[in-house]
């Protein structure tokens, strides 16, 4: 159930003193097998980290071999040095993937670099690239678990999964419980399958399923500097899946892999399907989403077990979306505690004593619906990022 599962990949993680738990923090993913393209997902904010615009320009080249991923520092906000950090990890990582792995033969540009943790502080080199070395050493089939331990920050819990499609399989790990808002990708993660699938097929694929399953994760309403999402196709199966198939499973793996970033947000004691239906288009029905998702309000009301339908309307209602005030109905947990814009079931009848909450909201304005997922805005959220960088 890693990104190790798929035929042609190996995978490490360890401990390279970037943390100061001492946990591990320094993970490498390689494709070994007879291709190697590539695709790439990356944050729209405008505030780049330099492994994202690193990234960016190797994934144009349509050819990865290797990802190798920290967590302990983000290296975003560093400027020129920050870049050239970037830079010396990849070519250091090629260098010593080529010495022990003559037939690989990389270049700087065939590594895609990804780090998170704290923005604006440099990493410290002396202890990364002797990490990555390790990581090197400790490269194996099984080494996927580990690979997806290390790049946790936040995180309680590692993110794999697994996807599989007809002599072929889709792997995937990924990280992220905070910064966790719309923008591509929302996170870090590392998609492999050993379909024969080339750079464009794969593109195709990837932003198929990203649209409808990271980019409807709007836990925080903050959006990161390093969000890259990659996926890699080894060609070790020797099939070659059609356009409709390779999305599918791909699309199925990140479905997954984003359930478990709502299910381990932080601080988090309630897990929200957002459902919207009855809207004019697709966009609309993002957009009353997206609103609702991101109203403090409503997350705190839900945080205390309230069925507040009227903090939903209100979010609704900043909305560009069409629809008519006093024909748009609520529904939490099944009970429709709003109809045509007014009070209609007894609230006392929603329960929300589980984790688990589904907000219906129907505008009456159309046949398109979308679904973005969020969570409550708990104490716990707001003590564990007062409290991050100290």
């Amino acid at each position: 159930m890693s990104v190790t599962t798929p035929r042609g990949f190996r995978a490490a993680g360890v401990a390279a003193g970037l943390k100061t738990s001492g946990g591990a923090d320094v993970a490498l993913v390689v494709n070994d097998g007879p291709d190697a393209g590539v695709a790439g997902v990356f944050t729209t904010n405008r505030v780049k980290a330099a492994p994202v615009l690193w990234s960016q320009q190797v994934v144009q080249g349509g050819v990865v071999r290797a990802v190798v991923l920290n967590s302990g520092g983000a290296n975003a906000c560093t400027g020129p040095a920050g870049f050239q950090d970037t830079h010396a990890t990849a070519e250091h990582t090629a260098a010593a993937l080529t010495s022990v792995s003559p037939r690989l033969i990389l270049g700087a540009g065939e590594v895609a670099v990804c780090s998170t943790g704290l923005i604006g502080e440099r990493l410290p080199m002396p202890k990364l690239l002797p990490g990555v070395r390790s990581a090197i050493r400790r490269l194996s089939r099984d080494g996927g678990v580990a690979a997806a331990e290390a790049i946790m920050t936040t995180d309680t819990r590692s993110k794999t999964t697994v996807a599989r499609g007809s002599g072929w399989t889709v792997g995937g790990m990924a990280k992220g419980a905070g910064m966790l808002a719309p923008g591509m990708a929302t996170m870090l993660c590392v998609l492999t399958t050993d379909a024969v699938a080339g750079p464009a097929a794969l593109d195709e694929a990837l932003r198929a399923a990203t649209r409808v399953t990271f980019d409807r994760v709007d836990s925080d309403g903050c959006m990161s500097t390093n969000d890259t999402v990659l996926l890699l196709a080894s060609g070790a199966s020797g099939i070659e899946p059609t356009p409709a198939e390779l999305a599918a499973a791909v699309t199925a793996a990140c479905h997954d892999l984003a359930q478990q970033l709502v299910a381990d947000a932080e601080g988090a004691t309630k897990q929200i399907a957002i459902d919207v239906v009855g809207a004019a288009d697709e966009d609309d029905a993002v957009e009353v989403g997206r609103s609702v998702a991101r109203n403090n309000l409503v997350k705190t009301a839900l945080f205390g077990n309230d069925p507040n339908w009227g903090r939903i309307l209100a979010a609704v209602g900043t909305t560009a979306a069409a629809f008519e005030p006093d024909e748009v109905d609520v529904a939490v947990n099944g009970v429709w505690v709003c109809r045509g814009g007014a009070a209609a079931e007894d609230r006392s009848k929603v329960d929300l004593t589980g984790r688990d909450v589904t907000i219906r909201i129907d505008l009456h304005a159309g046949t398109s619906a979308a679904t973005i997922w969020t969570n409550d805005l708990s104490h716990a959220y707001v003590h564990e990022n007062s409290a991050y960088s100290t």
